[in-house]
């Protein structure tokens, strides 16, 4: 097993990653900004190095930091979480070259699967379906309308080196496509510093089919079962769920039959997910996120699988713990993601300063946080504050038991999508399992402004005011025993930061 690992991140996937380095005897390295002096993570990890201001790029985006932080250290390994430079090649490269194990696919994988006209390609080859399409950037808006014309409207222009709706443009019309290229192409070269776009056929309502794979140094590659992703915004997903309501057992093992193909073909080692769209009794290829998802944890809660554990294992050298006949599917799991942004309000990011914190628990319930009282949520990252999951025997009972979860969770000082969240949870269509992608934009009513939850609004407000009279009754306790904090290399001396429990994240 390897002895340290320094966490390239920072928020609710730094803490998730170094709690398991921890069971493993792992000594962990966190590395923040200054915006994250009084984080969890910081809090948590064995020892900590402050790499740079707020801004990403001058910090966590900033490669030499991140490795002479690691060299100063003695860490062995690096993790790089998920998103920042989790599926960026060169920093890969960067790893291995300065004598250090990434934790995660090699640079060549990353690579092929991060160029989506490459993935498309072999994945091809492989005989995994992809969606009709180009299978190399095109050079020009004529070219993309020429194409637009053979492929059949509506279609998706995208950006070949990006994800996560950058790049992107539906184009329903052809004398639209040369105007959608340019401005595609110019976002794309804004995000990933590459312009190349690419056309595919647009589906207009698929469903979101994703499946965990992993893959070890000794040519094994499992699949973990699938996730359904659909309920989404903006391409950013809201909801996840484990398994698929829609799949039976046939479409179950085909799908993931074609996440193994897809891996075997650029010869996958480590946590890596396959991403599928799903309409009329077809599936095709999206793409391969080379990397820990978001929602691991849904897919943990079916499997019983440690996704992280695994992760370490495999990168000291192991093979794959389990056989695919020995990975079980048990029961349903549902993720919330709680992000500090209006719902209500066009999803305007949120800023403030967390004031009162209730996580749930009970059965079943688990938290993934970055957060607690006190800290300040501002515009430099991701609006990921933590992520709500629920398990249960069958689908309906995850539902009820995250609706409870929902009216458990209180966040205030700052604006979060939950109340959106709760309306969905109770929405007809997605208790009856009728998804698509296109599930918000026909579901309208889930964002008038009402009064249905000014009741939550009140409990959070109150809440809240008992928590500042109690806190200032009583005297700030002590930081706990061994919870030290190192900044520059020297022991901080800031207050003490009430760490969250993130059940069994």
């Amino acid at each position: 097993m390897i002895e340290s690992v320094l966490v390239a991140n920072r928020g609710e996937i730094a803490l998730r990653v170094i709690r398991g380095a921890r069971e493993l005897g792992i000594r962990t390295i966190a590395v923040f900004s200054d915006a994250d002096r009084d984080s969890p993570h910081v809090v948590h990890a064995d020892k900590a190095v402050l790499i740079g201001p707020a801004a990403a790029s001058r910090s966590y985006l900033d490669i030499d930091k991140v490795l002479e932080a690691a060299r100063t250290t003695g860490a062995v390994a690096v993790h790089p979480g998920y998103g920042f430079l989790a599926e960026r090649a060169d920093f890969a490269r960067a790893v291995a070259d300065a004598g250090l194990v990434f934790v995660g696919p090699t640079a060549e994988t990353i690579r092929a699967m991060g160029d989506k006209t490459e993935a498309r390609r072999r994945m091809a080859d492989a005989g995994v379906p992809v969606v009709p399409g180009t299978a190399s950037p095109l050079g020009s808006g004529s070219e993309a309308r020429e194409v637009a014309s053979e492929v059949g409207l509506p279609v998706v222009l995208k950006a070949a080196a990006g994800g996560g709706g950058k790049g992107m443009r539906v184009v329903r019309r052809l004398d639209e496509v040369a105007a959608a290229f340019d401005a595609a192409a110019r976002e794309a070269r804004a995000a990933f510093g590459d312009g190349s776009v690419y056309v595919e056929r647009f589906l207009e309502r698929p469903r979101h089919i994703e499946v965990q794979l992993f893959g070890d140094g000794f040519g094994n590659v499992v699949h973990l079962h699938e996730r359904e992703c659909s309920i989404q915004r903006r391409h950013q997903k809201l909801i996840e769920e484990a398994p698929s309501s829609l799949l039976g057992p046939e479409e179950r093992r085909a799908v993931g039959e074609a996440a193994v193909r897809a891996a075997r073909a650029v010869d996958y080692i480590g946590a890596g997910t396959v991403e599928f769209l799903y309409q009329d009794g077809e599936f095709f290829f999206l793409e391969m996120n080379t990397r820990l998802q978001v929602e691991h944890p849904v897919t943990e809660f079916v499997t019983g699988v440690d996704l992280v554990e695994w992760q370490f294992r495999v990168a000291s050298g192991e093979a794959i713990p389990m056989r695919q006949s020995e990975i079980p599917l048990r029961g349903h799991a549902i993720e919330c993601r709680i992000t500090s942004e209006s719902p209500f309000d066009g999803f305007l990011p949120a800023t403030g300063t967390v004031r009162h914190l209730a996580i749930p628990g009970g059965p079943g319930v688990r938290w993934d946080g970055g957060i607690g009282v006190g800290s300040e949520i501002g515009l430099h990252y991701d609006p990921l504050l933590g992520k709500l999951i629920t398990w249960a025997p069958d689908r309906e009972s995850a539902i009820r038991r995250m609706k409870r979860a929902l009216g458990e969770l209180t966040i205030a000082g700052v604006s979060t999508c939950a109340p959106l969240l709760r309306r969905i949870v109770e929405e007809p269509d997605f208790l009856a399992g009728r998804l698509s992608t296109a599930y918000l934009t026909e579901h309208p009513e889930l964002f008038d402004a009402g009064l249905d939850d000014a009741s939550h609004t009140a409990a959070v407000a109150a809440a809240a005011l008992l928590e500042h009279e109690r806190r200032a009754a009583v005297p700030a306790p002590r930081m706990p025993h061994g919870a030290v904090r190192f900044s520059d290399w020297r022991a901080g001396t800031a207050p003490w930061f009430a760490p969250v429990a993130d059940g069994n994240g």
